[in-house]
């Protein structure tokens, strides 16, 4: 059945509250259920990165919208952006790493902060393992748990050390099967442009905006970008505010106009056509549509 968000929004939760040690950095070795579960089974977002191999199980659980069956040997993988929703508590097998951003700032290396797997420009969710993948991965974080737990001197550079390894391959995984040829070249405007639309989608909707930030001109941002992505400066604009109006109006039950107004339409008849120009539908058909395929 689908399980209503709380009213005033997506409840975005610590790795404290969701059982952690600190909230900075965390190891869970999985066997069965999490203690306390219930906060998994409504539309939540984690302040954290969370890394999880799993090993045993077969629960279903939604990412923005997208459901997915938890198989073995599969590692899975979120972003503190995305919506979460699990649909029932069953027991799986597995290790999990969670950090924050903070985390990442302290590592030693910070061009790990720009590994796909972190900036998940696909929003991806999830990489199927060969068994030799499969026997890197798990002997790889078995060691971080060990460091994590045993906490022997110098097991923070050691973690992140290992962190390093891990994201890196990780990240090369992602390249081969969730970013075509022509994706994979380094592109340092449209990275930057990218990052900032994830930071002010909810205040900056033109181009015009974007250059100002980055101290060029909107043209010149707009060739290069269309360059670079193959699609328009605008239509990334668009696919992010659009992305969260599709998570705000699936996960929770704010009217239309508080939508609208949290994602920075002044006026909520305009934010209807904008959404009905990028999904052929108006923000309330969806809502009814989409909830009804979730059920």
């Amino acid at each position: 059945m689908y399980r209503q968000a709380l009213s005033s929004g997506i409840p975005k939760y610590s790795l404290t509250q969701t059982g952690g040690r600190n909230d900075l950095f965390d190891m869970r070795v999985i066997e069965g259920e999490y203690k306390d579960f219930s906060i998994f089974l409504t539309p939540h977002r984690k302040d954290y990165y969370f890394l999880v191999l799993v090993e045993q199980g077969s629960s279903r659980h939604w990412v923005d919208m997208q459901s997915y069956t938890l198989k073995p040997d599969t590692f899975y993988f979120t972003t503190p952006h995305q919506v979460h929703l699990k649909e029932e508590p069953e027991p799986m097998r597995g290790i999990a790493i969670c950090f924050t951003e903070a985390f990442l700032a302290d590592a030693v290396n910070w061009q790990i902060r720009q590994l796909p797997i972190i900036q998940n420009p696909h929003n991806g969710h999830e990489l199927s393992l060969t068994p030799g993948e499969v026997v890197f991965v798990r002997d790889l974080m078995q060691k971080m748990t060990g460091e994590f737990e045993q906490q022997p001197d110098w097991h923070k550079g050691m973690l992140q050390a290992y962190l390093n390894v891990l994201l890196i391959y990780l990240s090369r995984l992602y390249t081969e099967r969730l970013i075509s040829e022509d994706g994979q070249a380094d592109r340092i405007l449209l990275k930057k442009f990218l990052r900032l639309i994830e930071t002010s989608y909810t205040t900056h909707h033109e181009v015009a905006a974007y250059a100002d930030l980055l101290h060029i001109s909107a043209g010149h941002l707009g060739d290069v970008i269309r360059e670079q992505s193959g699609k328009p400066a605008i239509e990334h604009i668009h696919a992010r505010i659009l992305l969260e109006a599709r998570r705000m109006l699936f996960h929770t039950d704010n009217a239309i106009k508080e939508i609208a107004f949290a994602l920075g339409f002044e006026d909520a008849s305009y934010f209807n056509r904008f959404f009905k120009r990028g999904y052929n539908q108006t923000p309330l058909a969806f809502r009814t549509a989409a909830r009804k395929m979730y059920h």
